[in-house]
């Protein structure tokens, strides 16, 4: 059985906040061994771009606590695809047929995908 590191505080946050607002399809890929820019993606879908937004204010809230900003933010005000970027961690959070369109995890497919309870 393979060893996976333990996840950090800042990205339990964030699952956690995504959950609390009732995100969808939410997805954890362990980005580590596959990029120089990020260790993890956290991929979430909102119903609606308020709900999409609602994340997104969630998970900079509960990232505030903590101490961390996102250094880049994208999207917010259209909703359809935000992004936060955390450098450690990435959320992206999508309405339902943004995410189907760019398929973040079919191009990141050989990235870990972490079970959530992982992160809990």
């Amino acid at each position: 059985m393979t060893k996976h590191r333990p996840i950090p505080e800042e990205v339990t946050a964030a699952v956690e906040a995504a959950e609390e607002k009732q995100a969808v399809e939410l997805v954890l890929l362990d980005l580590g061994p596959h990029s120089s820019f990020t260790d993890y993606f956290l991929i979430a879908s909102g119903r609606n771009i308020r709900q999409c937004q609602a994340i997104a204010d969630e998970v900079q809230l509960q990232e505030s606590q903590l101490g961390h900003r996102a250094a880049h933010v994208e999207g917010y005000h259209q909703g359809e695809w935000i992004l936060l970027d955390y450098g450690f961690m990435v959320v992206h959070i999508f309405s339902e047929k943004a995410r189907a369109f760019y398929d973040l995890e079919r191009l990141w497919r050989t990235a870990r995908k972490v079970p959530l309870q992982e992160a809990r």
